[in-house]
């Protein structure tokens, strides 16, 4: 197997929430509510609607980094199954793919994120031997946000999220 440059990441991020399912999926699902409740979604705009189930949807991601940077990058949804997965491919700033699942376990419902992504900013790219564990550290903390702010706009108890390295 090739070991992966040190501009690839491939990241995971779990959150629990005492929330119904279908709940918790239409606030992910409705990306373009995200800024109102996610610090450091700064705009989510719809290039392409997609089919009726929204597989095919085209967005237009930007993103303020905890760090002084920010990120953007178009999505496009490639797979879609109710209430249970969202897969997609991204392009701009990342490239690669991500997958959100849905599930429940006891009377949480869990949300898992899995990005496999690249940068492609050059100075990225050239900082990324020393700074990878600041760029990990960067997402988790996006993530940690997104989290705490699900909770709140679902006025929902969060229990603990995890992240794992890899």
């Amino acid at each position: 197997m090739r070991e992966a440059g040190s501009n690839h990441y491939h990241l995971t991020t779990l959150w629990k929430f005492d929330a119904p399912l279908d709940t918790v999926w239409e606030a992910i699902f409705d990306c373009e509510v995200w800024p109102q409740w996610w610090r450091g979604a700064e705009r989510v705009i719809t290039l392409e609607c997609g089919d009726a189930a929204g597989l095919g949807a085209r967005r237009h991601y930007t993103w303020k980094s905890v760090l002084p940077f920010r990120l953007s990058f178009v999505s496009r949804v490639t797979r879609i199954e109710p209430l249970r997965l969202i897969e997609g491919c991204v392009e701009g700033d990342l490239t690669g793919k991500g997958c959100c699942r849905f599930w429940r376990e006891q009377a949480l419902t869990i949300v898992s994120y899995e990005w496999q992504v690249r940068t492609t900013r050059v100075w990225m790219n050239l900082l990324a031997p020393l700074a990878k564990p600041v760029f990990r550290w960067n997402h988790d903390a996006l993530m940690h946000a997104g989290g705490i702010g699900l909770a709140r706009h679902l006025d929902a108890r969060r229990s603990s999220q995890k992240t794992a390295p890899s």
